[in-house]
């Protein structure tokens, strides 16, 4: 297929090289053609415009990282929709507003086009190693048109329901994530506190009852004192205001939630919006003196 990919940053750009990788003719465009270089190399084609890239393609995909950036690349004087056909298949897996995602899948359908907002889980890793949990939103038939190509992105495939039910999945794992975030820094915190070895405590705890995702897979990194971004802590912002507006539209009330906002917007005031979100570690520790 010929495929157009917006946004090659830390998952982008290897969800795009595994499409690439199956076969297909990419075209990308990002803000930085620099971070495009790599896939450039390995054989995929430069587009000036989000546009430009979209243009003739069977399929465009966007992973960028607010939705004011999803609807320029969308929507704005270069976007996909400026060019889209009847039957191409739109796709954005960032993890945006799902009020946007519900404007995008009315315009692209009143231009024949299939829209689906699939945001993903799983992090640099689960992008590297194509084992993505993707969320969609959108039709079945979009679904059934697009379930290839996310295939070879990730092993989790779920349709939620309409537009807009992809982003709202996407936001209760944020919820999620953020509330398990607080609690391996918390219990991190916790074994420092008491004199205990960190590591063997995560050794111990991290196949029993407490054991999660975070917990395997970030609580290691902070303790190689590794905070590099699998996922930005802005972006995590980011998605955490997105939640707290969907929960209190919806009259749920979360205090879990509005903790981790609260304690992630204080990391990012603190410097470190570009890190990956095991740094809160940090901030707990720095209140150890440790």
């Amino acid at each position: 297929m010929r495929i157009a990919f917006v946004g090659t940053g830390v998952m982008g750009r290897s969800m795009a090289g595994h499409l690439l990788a199956a076969g297909h003719e990419v075209r990308v465009h990002t803000r930085t053609r620099a971070k495009a270089e790599p896939l450039l190399a390995a054989g995929a084609r430069w587009a000036e415009t989000s546009a430009a890239a979209a243009d003739g393609a069977d399929a465009a995909l966007s992973m960028v990282g607010h939705p004011s950036d999803v609807d320029e690349v969308w929507r704005g004087p270069s976007g996909f929709l400026r060019v889209a056909r009847p039957g191409q298949l739109l796709v954005d897996l960032t993890t945006s507003d799902p009020a946007l995602a519900r404007v995008l899948a009315a315009e692209a359908a009143a231009k024949g086009a299939e829209a689906l907002d699939a945001p993903v889980s799983g992090g640099d890793r689960g992008a590297r190693e194509a084992t993505l949990s993707i969320m969609v939103g959108g039709s079945p038939a979009g679904f059934a048109q697009a379930r290839p190509l996310l295939a070879v992105l990730g092993k989790t495939l779920v349709l939620q329901g309409g537009p807009g039910a992809g982003q709202l999945c996407k936001l209760a794992n944020q919820v999620a994530v953020a509330s398990g975030m607080v609690a391996v820094c918390e219990a991190l915190a916790f074994a420092r506190a008491t004199g205990l070895d960190a590591a063997a405590v995560l050794e111990s705890i991290s196949g029993g009852a407490a054991g999660s995702w975070g917990l395997s897979n970030l609580a290691p990194r902070v303790l190689k004192g590794d905070f590099a971004p699998g996922f930005h802590v802005r972006h995590f912002t980011k998605d955490l205001g997105l939640a707290l507006a969907a929960a209190q539209a919806s009259g749920a009330e979360l205090p879990g939630l509005r903790l981790a906002a609260r304690l992630y917007a204080e990391v990012e005031r603190a410097g470190d919006a570009d890190l990956g979100t095991q740094v809160l570690a940090r901030l707990y520790f720095s209140r150890l003196g440790a």
